[in-house]
């Protein structure tokens, strides 16, 4: 089978396409032939070396995709040869809390991703995407959509009338806006182009802020809440937003810190005013099947910035470097 292995640490030069023996399932297991994967950016950070802990070389990328189960293992009971299938993010994580035993179970670092034809995995950690959803759909919901939606449900989740502030326009910020929204929360987003706030207005942002007119773009949310912050941040930036983010956010409010595009520091004493800064890894199989049934009522759909067939890998990997898109990049695997 045709796969994509990560050959040290050069970034998209590091991306090879190779063949692998045919994988076959089994107690337990799926085979799932995968029609298509999506982009995060964490799969660019895989693949610099700047993942933060040591990975195993040639791994296959990608946590995000989606597929048809083809071969079943013996004493599988969850699906059927012909359902699709989604990987969820962790090969363990099937509910509750994460345990420091599920983190090196994650797909696309830790071990083999989703970037192949054919990929084997536990039907414990699978999940049926919505049927509505096309392969190029469902493939974008794993870790980006879940990583919005474990934001927004966490111990203290979202309810109807609640402010929540996004950054950006990356997979995480556009599901968090339609999450939000479908919640009954207003949505004020951040963007430093008129053109994607144009784009996440339409999505349903109530308010939104050019964080390159407003340089100090925490002050403009506070004056869009009349002083008080808002009471969740999608916090997407890592520590060069961070400050800016507990300074928007009200007392008692929350910052779902996730990513790490901007380096920087914090002072915690900017989190006295009982503000929760609350890291976010994803989240478990059942937080996947819970999303989805939200996603399944609203008949939401992912946002796609643009599609890539599977030979056009390292194409996607530019793409989504160049930080132009707004919501996921996809590659369409059975090309």
């Amino acid at each position: 089978m045709r796969a994509y292995e990560l050959h040290g640490t050069g970034g998209i030069d590091a991306l090879r396409q190779v063949e692998r023996p045919v994988p076959v399932p089994g107690r337990g297991q799926i085979l799932i032939r995968m029609r298509a994967a999506s982009l995060n950016f964490r799969d660019l950070l895989v693949s610099r070396g700047e993942y933060g802990v040591p990975l195993p070389d040639q791994v296959i990328p990608l946590s995000d995709g989606a597929g048809e189960v083809i071969e079943i293992g013996a004493d599988v009971t969850r699906f059927q040869v012909g359902d699709r299938a989604c990987p969820a993010f962790s090969n363990s994580w099937i509910g509750g809390e994460i345990t420091p035993a599920d983190i090196p179970t994650s797909l696309g670092g830790f071990v083999d991703g989703v970037l192949a034809e054919l990929v084997v995995c536990d039907e414990r950690a699978a999940v049926r995407p919505p049927d509505y959803l096309s392969f190029e759909q469902a493939a974008c919901l794993p870790c980006a959509a879940v990583t919005a939606w474990s934001a927004l449900n966490g111990p203290r989740p979202l309810i109807a009338g609640d402010t929540v502030l996004t950054l950006g326009t990356g997979g995480v910020s556009m599901f968090a806006i339609q999450l939000a929204k479908a919640a009954g929360a207003r949505v004020i987003s951040t963007s430093s182009s008129d053109r994607k706030l144009e784009i996440v207005s339409a999505l349903g942002a109530d308010e939104v802020v050019n964080y390159a007119t407003h340089r100090d773009w925490e002050q403009e949310v506070l004056r869009l809440t009349s002083g008080r912050g808002v009471d969740h941040v999608v916090e997407v930036g890592g520590p060069g937003t961070l400050p800016r983010s507990i300074a928007a956010t009200a007392v008692g409010g929350q910052v779902h810190l996730i990513g790490v595009l901007t380096a920087g520091e914090i002072n915690p004493t900017a989190l006295m005013s009982w503000k929760t800064l609350r890291g976010i890894m994803v989240g478990s199989r059942q937080s996947f099947e819970a999303m989805n049934r939200m996603l399944d009522f609203h008949r939401i759909e992912p946002v796609i910035s643009r599609t890539f067939r599977f030979h056009e890998a390292a194409d996607a990997y530019t793409e989504l470097s160049a930080a132009n898109h707004v919501g996921k990049i996809v590659i369409n695997i059975c090309d």
